[in-house]
């Protein structure tokens, strides 16, 4: 059985942790509302983008342009965005598990957003083409107009022949869902009655080659970003799930804990008094 002083220096220990984490949760807490809020200001536009390239793509016909048929080469590129700090529970984890079973790693180039992520998946040979891990700290759409530049340039000179996108959804703040898209070649869906009675109405001026250059970076920089602010949030929110956890799990040590060091001090007084009255009987 653990001494007095060995139960005190772990409940000192632990109650040491509890107010860390206690910290830490409160801080993502208010991280936590102001990536949401951004996320949430953010998702219409991004919605609506993705909506528009759909609707355009489904009301043409025989469009053959570089970005809707694969690359020269057989590499594939995904963008991982992860974050640079861990104590966020499987956040991490979750995109590198998610890559690593969705895409070859001797055949996928890795443009990192996040040390974790970039770690994670160098131990499971995915080479890193780049490294972007400072975007995530605060993401502007600059860096993602940055990022979509270098991808298309690779993607256009035959180095890369398919795109992704691997990213954490924010649903709410308990849940978040990794996500891996494709972003190029782009795929053109089958639009139903509504489109084909559509399609004739759409005109490209001054043709659809200029139009796709100029509308595609657009397209593809438009779903970083607002994959970059979702990560942020679902980030934050992971990390203050955790914490949270963490602070309950410390709390339920420290009773336990407590409870056995009475118990052990109550049968060490218990002790003394037996033999304090075993002394006194064997003078008289």
């Amino acid at each position: 059985m653990a001494s007095m002083r060995d139960i005190k220096r772990r409940r000192d220990s632990i109650q040491s942790t509890e107010q860390i984490t206690k910290a830490m949760k409160l801080v993502s807490t208010v991280k936590l509302q102001k990536s949401k809020g951004k996320a949430e200001a953010s998702k219409p536009y991004f919605n609506l983008m993705y909506e528009t390239i759909s609707s355009i793509l489904k009301k043409s016909e025989n469009l053959d342009h570089k970005y809707l048929r694969p690359g020269a080469s057989e590499k594939k590129a995904v963008v991982a965005i992860t974050s640079n700090r861990g104590l966020a529970g499987g956040y991490n984890n979750n995109i590198v598990k998610l890559i690593n079973g969705e895409l070859p790693a001797g055949n996928t180039m890795v443009y990192a957003i996040g040390r974790k992520g970039r770690d994670g998946l160098q131990r499971k040979g995915f080479a890193i083409k780049a490294d972007y891990s400072e975007v995530i700290n605060e993401p502007l759409y600059r860096d993602a107009a940055d990022i979509t530049l270098e991808l298309l340039d690779g993607f256009t000179r035959g180095e890369i022949g398919e795109i992704y996108l691997a990213y954490t959804a924010f649903k709410n703040t308990v849940t978040q869902i990794p996500k891996l898209i494709k972003l190029l070649p782009m795929e053109i869906e089958a639009g139903g009655e509504e489109s084909s009675r559509a399609h004739a109405l759409m005109t490209y001026e001054p043709d659809e080659e200029e139009v796709l250059d100029s509308i595609v970076p657009k397209y593809m920089s438009s779903l970083i970003y607002g994959a970059l602010l979702e990560a942020v949030a679902s980030e934050n929110g992971a990390r203050m799930t955790a914490m949270d956890n963490a602070t309950s799990n410390a709390e339920e040590m420290i009773e336990a804990l407590s409870l056995q060091y009475n118990r052990a001090r109550q049968g060490a007084i218990t002790q003394e008094l037996t033999e304090i009255v075993a002394g006194a009987n064997a003078i008289s």
